[in-house]
């Protein structure tokens, strides 16, 4: 395939209408700045271009917009949305996110409840293995907590998406993880092993820090709640936990919670419960169109030659290295930067993984980089990135659920972060042990 570095253009040109607008009403003090230009109408401008900038007839440019916007991943994740915003919005409808609020506040000690929340969506997400129904289930929760407290509400649904991406990085049946140990060729324990290393420390900091910023928070603590109505949300964990399908957990969740609100709450009628599921669609609107259009603008750069040519610059500066000798460290770092480079383009961890692949078990075999130090640093700095990026999945959904800008909750998404610095770390001051095969950071 040609590479062609014109072909990253509609992304720059989507980023400054869709940020440049954002910052530009914030510096006006406009409320909701960065509603002022929403994303889906922010990226129609790049998607012309995209398309003037393509070869062949108008319908061939056409059918691989909408082959990238019928891409499987991107309508896991619109399907994902709809069960999502159903189940948050169901689920408050019943009185059950101010029960659960209201159970967890009884029993977690309020200079905990921040660290706490992290700790329970990182385990969710680890036993999930998807961070999407992760942060569906417990972005209602973070901000119901907001209204009976004084803490920070970017601050709690930071701490949800941090604990979301921690279990997306780190387990072992999120998609991350299979198509990095796949694709390098190392076995999955081995990739946890050497990624817990370096999450671990990013994700004891963020708890501390976490934990310094909740532990004077003032919670007027509301004692009087209905066990039955926490039922939907520890279903769900419970699910969750069982390793049970995303799609399935969710609308278990719809109907439970649907159940409850029949059976236990007055005037609640078969049509309220259809109106709410329609209200939870309709409050993923957004975020769902904006997702099709990314995967279509994503699929012409892709056919257009730009993540080729990303592809190639990162190769061509590991060939360079590699004319004097073998260097670990060049090649960890090359592999860290081709998928977060490419993660930016596509806005999808898993699929940048599958797209570098290849390239990272090319560079990895020449720069004597262990097959377990690639995987990990491909599904680490994919999940970083994910985790950071305002057009990216995560944070939309959860922006959309706490009604919150993607930059403002990205700023608060220390875990990702931390795991992003610690990780660079490790490429520029980790020891190496170098062979004519291997080599591991340590």
């Amino acid at each position: 395939m040609r590479a062609n570095p014109f072909a990253l253009l509609p992304l720059l040109l989507f980023l400054a209408l869709f940020i440049g607008s954002g910052v530009y009403y914030q510096s006006a003090n406009v409320d909701f700045a960065f509603y002022q230009i929403s994303a889906p109408v922010a990226i129609l401008p790049a998607i012309v271009l995209a398309l003037l900038l393509d070869q062949g007839t108008l319908n061939q440019r056409l059918e691989t917009f909408i082959a990238g916007v019928g891409d499987s991943n991107i309508i896991t994740m619109c399907l994902i949305y709809l069960l999502a915003g159903a189940f948050a919005s169901v689920a408050k409808a019943v009185g059950g996110v101010d029960a659960t609020v209201n159970f967890g506040l009884s029993v977690i000690p309020s200079e905990l409840v921040l660290p706490g929340l992290f700790v329970i969506t990182a385990f969710i997400a680890t036993a999930m293995g998807t961070s999407m129904g992760t942060i569906a289930a417990m972005a209602p929760i973070a901000l119901g907590l907001t209204g009976v407290s004084d803490l920070s509400l970017p601050l709690c649904i930071g701490a949800v998406v941090g604990g979301a991406m921690f279990g997306d990085n780190l387990s072992i049946i999120s998609d991350t993880t299979i198509a990095a140990t796949r694709s390098q060729g190392c076995d999955m324990r081995d990739k946890f092993r050497m990624n817990f290393k370096i999450a671990l420390p990013a994700a004891l900091i963020t708890l501390g820090w976490l934990y310094l910023q909740g532990a004077d928070a003032s919670i007027t603590q509301d004692n009087d709640y209905e066990l039955l109505k926490v039922l939907p949300y520890l279903a769900v964990l419970v699910m969750a936990l069982s390793g049970l399908n995303v799609f399935l957990v969710l609308f278990s969740g719809i109907l439970l919670a649907g159940a409850i609100g029949l059976t236990g709450v007055q005037e609640y009628s078969i049509a309220q419960f259809s109106k709410d599921i329609y209200t939870g669609y309709t409050g993923m609107q957004e975020i769902l169109i904006l997702s099709m259009l990314i995967g279509g603008l994503g699929a012409l750069m892709k056919a257009q030659g730009g993540l080729e040519f990303l592809a190639r610059l990162i190769d061509r500066f590991t060939i360079q290295s590699d004319k004097s000798e073998a260097s670990p460290r060049a090649g960890e770092a090359a592999i860290s930067t081709a998928v977060a480079l490419t993660n930016i383009c596509t806005a999808n961890n898993t699929v940048a993984i599958i797209i570098c692949g290849g390239l990272a078990k090319d560079i990895a075999t020449r720069q004597h980089v262990d097959p377990r130090r690639s995987a990990c640093l491909l599904d680490i700095f994919s999940c970083v990135v994910q985790g950071l990026l305002p057009y990216g999945a995560q944070v939309l959904l959860a922006g959309s659920i706490a009604g919150l800008s993607p930059l403002l909750i990205i700023g608060n998404i220390h875990y990702s972060w931390l795991l992003g610095i610690i990780a660079l770390g490790t490429i520029v001051f980790g020891k190496t042990v170098s062979s004519a095969n291997t080599s591991q950071a340590l």
